[in-house]
């Protein structure tokens, strides 16, 4: 079975500055794939004899990798996962929107949409990732310290990274076994009434105090 947990990282101004690096190429990989898809969709419209495929998740990402990230250096900066997801992201929104399941995906904004690989979605970064007792490892980013005590024993395979109001959290799913336990007391449905106060499942039934009544000569 698998938890989710979710805390606040608590990262210096080397770190903040390495997550909104990591923000903003995942945000750049997800407009750049988004105009290019769109363009893709407009040119098989207006031209039905000539179609062009529409691109996969690796698609995407093999013509990033040969077209957009020559040319912005800055993407060497920070994890490959960071476009990769985004553009991963990208494509299931477009399956989604196919499927009419949901519309369109949309252009990101700087500071309104900064988690990475992105959310339509949210952002995922794999890698080598390790959880301490307050902290935790992250690609290309390093030890992050947290607010919260983290669980014990875990190994996350990727963890989602989201900004909100300039706080950055991170999230992650960890693989537990439930636990099977025995009931220490009974238990029994309650049904609240107006004539009778509570009857339970088994029978039992609970009288009001009718204080109402009892104190109705009183009233004057």
């Amino acid at each position: 079975m698998l938890l989710g947990f979710k805390t606040e990282l608590h990262p210096n101004k080397q770190q903040k500055t390495l997550l909104a690096k990591h923000a903003g190429v995942s945000r750049h990989a997800w407009n750049w794939g988004l105009w290019l898809t769109r363009n893709i969709l407009n040119h098989n419209s207006n031209n039905p004899e000539s179609k062009l495929k529409f691109p996969t998740a690796i698609d995407l990402h093999k013509l990033l990798v040969a077209m957009v990230k020559p040319k912005n250096y800055w993407y060497y900066e920070v994890s490959k996962t960071a476009p990769q997801y985004a553009l991963r992201y990208l494509s299931l929104s477009w399956k989604r929107c196919f499927s009419k399941v949901s519309g369109q995906p949309k252009f990101k904004k700087k500071g309104r949409d900064d988690s990475f690989p992105a959310e339509c979605y949210a952002n995922t970064l794999d890698g080598s990732i390790s959880v301490g007792f307050n902290h935790i490892k992250l690609p290309r980013i390093g030890w992050v310290k947290t607010y919260e005590i983290l669980p014990d024993n875990v190994s996350p395979k990727s963890v989602t990274i989201t900004k909100k109001a300039d706080r950055w959290f991170v999230s992650f799913k960890v693989e537990t076994i439930p636990q099977i336990t025995e009931k220490s007391v009974n238990v029994v449905g309650v049904d609240l009434g107006v004539k009778n106060l509570a009857t339970l499942s088994t029978g039992e039934v609970f009288v009001g105090a009718k204080s109402y009544k009892k104190l109705e000569a009183r009233i004057i």
